[in-house]
């Protein structure tokens, strides 16, 4: 099978810093998490700006601009995680290579070009097997990562919670189980001498053996967490307040609107996944209904699954959210491939019959991609979180489309049920209100559960009230 094309970044340096393979140490290579150096706390070596190879293969039929793209986004999400992309190299083939995915002629022209360009580390846009990294990293004689790797070295950069961090020190751990085959070779701890001959126990086992505890813990550790979300979850339920989720792409600014919103004070940079753990605030709408709005951890190409396992009791928020505010950047070259990349997700995570708003963000940067945009998808709206504009009319419809999914119905409450009357003012909307000889009568709109509660006290016991389009 024919290898493809090949592209080099910066061809000049290349040929001025030009190192022959022999003169390298083959035993040994400043770089990333492996056998070749680094730091065995992370996965990228952050004591220096590593020096970082990027390969890509397109597959089949794949258009060559969709893995163009992707490799872009690998180039930033490199450089997110404190190294420096110094070379691009793209392959053609028709399936990948079992033993390596790219073959052993293009994993040797791979090592030409590393040794030339003194690279650290290649990252691969593929996900690549535990198998295929350990051969890569003997051909290449540095460390190979694959996307997901670079992902969750971001992701234990930014983690600050300690929910965040157990989540991503579970997914980190679930990632390197399968990559301990190295370990055995080298600390291997069988017995020696009279009485102590026998298989014994390699320190790959121990390492197992001891990773696999910390992950149960984990586990228990997030199942808890869960439980007390799903626990504070029926809470508000029971509150009747609306709940709104901010979903997106990372980089497409979930957190800026959140705090043009609220004044929420979340960390925002002009980096992916700046922002890991939920936040929620209090929003009060021009109705006069109070919702909570939650900010999310953003989404990507390629989304590693373990991370979407890990983070599955942060994202319970987006499960259980009245609305979905998803976030798009106006001024992504492919908003039809982030909003798809992202609603991958939400189906992986079962929040994709959640009803969904479109808001396109940083009109003010690109005010016509904007604006087609928003004449593409119905019912949606452009915003800036930056400027505030079109703030007044994201919150008028999130308000209508909220209630759209309440139910209108009308009450009669004696005079000595104030307490009755004060429950329907606080969980719902009081739309009007009349005294009659036997108590109030009033019209409110509720969501379902709260209709419920307020059941006795309706007008018509065979009809509890009708969905309203307005």
């Amino acid at each position: 099978m024919s290898d493809g094309h090949e592209e080099v970044l910066d061809p000049a340096e290349l040929e001025q810093s030009a190192v022959l393979s022999s003169d390298i140490d083959e035993s040994s290579h400043r770089g990333a998490f492996g056998e070749f150096g680094g730091e065995a706390t992370g996965l990228i070596d952050r004591t220096f700006r590593e020096r970082i190879v990027l390969a890509g293969v397109s597959l089949g039929r794949v258009d060559s601009e969709v893995t163009d793209a992707s490799m872009d986004e690998l180039a930033r999400l490199v450089d997110t995680a404190g190294a420096d992309p110094v070379a691009r190299i793209v392959q053609q083939r028709d399936s990948p290579d079992r033993a390596t995915y790219i073959g052993q002629g293009k994993a040797h022209e791979l090592r030409t070009v590393s040794d030339a360009l003194d690279a650290d580390t290649v990252v691969f846009d593929n996900d690549l097997s535990p198998a295929q990294q350990g051969n890569l990293e003997a051909i290449l004689k540095r460390t190979a990562l694959d996307r997901t790797a670079v992902i969750l070295d971001i992701f234990a950069q930014n983690a600050s919670s300690p929910e965040g961090k157990a989540q991503v020190e579970l997914a980190q751990l679930r990632y390197r189980l399968p990559r301990l085959r190295r370990s055995g070779k080298t600390f291997s701890q069988q017995g020696g001498g009279i009485g102590t001959r026998g298989p014994g126990e390699t320190q790959l086992e121990v390492d197992r053996r001891r990773l696999m505890r910390r992950v149960s813990r984990l586990e228990s550790d997030l199942k808890q967490i869960r439980k007390n979300r799903s626990t504070q979850s029926k809470a508000r339920r029971r509150t009747s307040n609306r709940s709104v989720a901010i979903v997106g792409y990372t980089n497409a600014g979930k957190s800026t609107l959140l705090n043009c919103l609220t004044d929420a004070g979340v960390l925002v940079e002009d980096r992916l996944f700046a922002t890991l753990d939920a936040t929620t605030r209090r929003l009060q709408l021009p109705g006069g209904e109070a919702v909570f709005v939650s900010d999310t951890v953003g989404f990507v190409r390629k989304l590693p699954h373990q991370l979407v396992e890990a983070f599955k009791s942060t994202l319970d928020v987006v499960v259980d959210a009245d609305l979905l505010v998803h976030v798009v950047d106006a001024a992504d070259p492919d908003p039809a491939g982030s909003i798809a990349a992202v609603r991958v997700v939400l189906e992986e995570i079962g929040a994709d019959k959640v009803p969904e708003l479109f808001v396109f963000n940083k009109s003010d940067v690109a005010p016509n991609a904007a604006r087609r945009l928003v004449e593409r998808e119905s019912g949606s709206v452009a915003v800036s979180s930056t400027t505030g504009a079109g703030i007044d009319d994201l919150l008028a419809v999130v308000g209508r489309r909220l209630r759209r999914q309440s139910i209108v119905t009308e009450l009669l409450v004696p005079y000595e049920r104030g307490d009755v009357l004060a429950m329907a003012h606080r969980e719902g909307e009081v739309m009007d209100s009349v005294e009659s000889d036997d108590g109030w009568q009033i019209v409110i709109r509720v969501d379902e559960g709260s209709a419920g509660r307020l059941a006795d006290f309706q007008v018509d016991q065979s009809s509890p009230g009708f969905d309203v389009g307005g």
